[in-house]
């Protein structure tokens, strides 16, 4: 087994063994669905709480749904057949958060965030977003929570704390703004999970029966895999907490387990580097420092892999 933090099972800190960590997802599938070669491709994708895997799938890719966790695995089989969403540890930190907001400052009470959401024009949205929401109140109480040393770095794991960007609170803000600046709310699910921790009206249900579903390190699976088997892989917050032997092994099991030609797309919580945030301006959940999708070549060192800009 890989050295990663995610095998416990857990990003909180305390005692005892493996918790449901995601009860929803939040990364922006309409990336993959746009750069993912045609359907029946082969494609795997973390588990998590299976809205991607269900996503792809009812697209018709042939997925693979990875898990290290065994009681987030068992939700998102549980959601692919057609169950309730329930909420895990992410979901219950949004939680406090929301109510935190919610009753210190009156625009962001769940009816006022919901007129919001119901905005259909970025230009409008991002003015209401810098009058009504973002305002001294909201960066005195992110400050306070977001910073490190403040509730979110206390509560979770050092492995994970460490990844949270120095300046969160400004941080956060800023990737909201960019959001609601591109994005019509209207038609924008991740950010009604964000603000008020439901699922946007009329949202169809998670249902995909077809997914497989594997248990076990990502890495050791696709160590595993026959070579060139995939024609895709999609990798959320895996080298997020894990060290430089993890990120290393995990570039040759990805360079031998996905064909040449193939797409890997890569998100991170930290920040960008100097390539920019990439994909991450057209992720809608807002929460993404960096999407990278690059298109492998044929040469092992990877010095042909192509980047594929937005």
């Amino acid at each position: 087994m890989s050295a990663t933090p995610w095998s416990r099972g857990r990003i909180l800190g305390g005692f005892g063994g493996p918790r449901l960590l995601f009860g929803r997802m939040y990364e922006d599938y309409g990336i993959e669905l746009g750069v993912l070669p045609a359907s029946r491709s082969r494609v795997l994708c973390i588990a998590s709480a299976g809205d991607t895997a269900a996503a792809l799938s009812q697209a018709g890719h042939d997925v693979t749904a990875v898990d290290v966790n065994p009681v987030q695995l068992a939700y998102a089989r549980a959601r692919l057949a057609g169950g309730a969403s329930v909420e895990g540890a992410a979901e219950a930190l949004m939680r406090l958060g929301r109510g935190a907001a919610g009753t210190l400052l009156p625009a962001w009470r769940e009816a006022a965030l919901r007129g919001f959401l119901a905005l259909d024009d970025p230009a409008r949205q991002v003015r209401c977003w810098r009058s009504d929401l973002d305002g001294p109140g909201l960066r005195r109480l992110m400050r306070w929570s977001l910073r490190p040393g403040g509730v979110l770095a206390m509560a979770l794991l050092p492995s994970f704390a460490s990844v949270v960007p120095a300046r969160f609170d400004e941080v956060l803000r800023q990737r909201l703004e960019r959001t609601v600046a591109r994005h019509p709310n209207v038609r924008n699910p991740w950010l009604w999970r964000l603000f008020v921790g439901a699922e946007q009206p009329g949202a169809e249900q998670v249902q995909a029966p077809d997914v497989r579903l594997v248990q076990g390190d990502v890495v050791d699976v696709l160590e595993r895999a026959p070579r060139g088997g995939y024609d895709a892989v999609t990798l959320s917050n895996v080298l997020d907490g894990p060290g430089p032997a993890f990120a290393g092994r995990l570039r040759a099991a990805v360079r031998h387990a996905v064909r040449p030609g193939g797409i890997v797309v890569l998100r991170s919580f930290r920040e960008p580097g100097p390539a920019g945030a990439g994909w991450a301006a057209q992720d809608r959940s807002a929460l993404w420092g960096a999407v990278r999708v690059v298109r492998l070549g044929a040469n092992p060192d990877g010095t042909d892999d192509r980047r594929i800009d937005p």
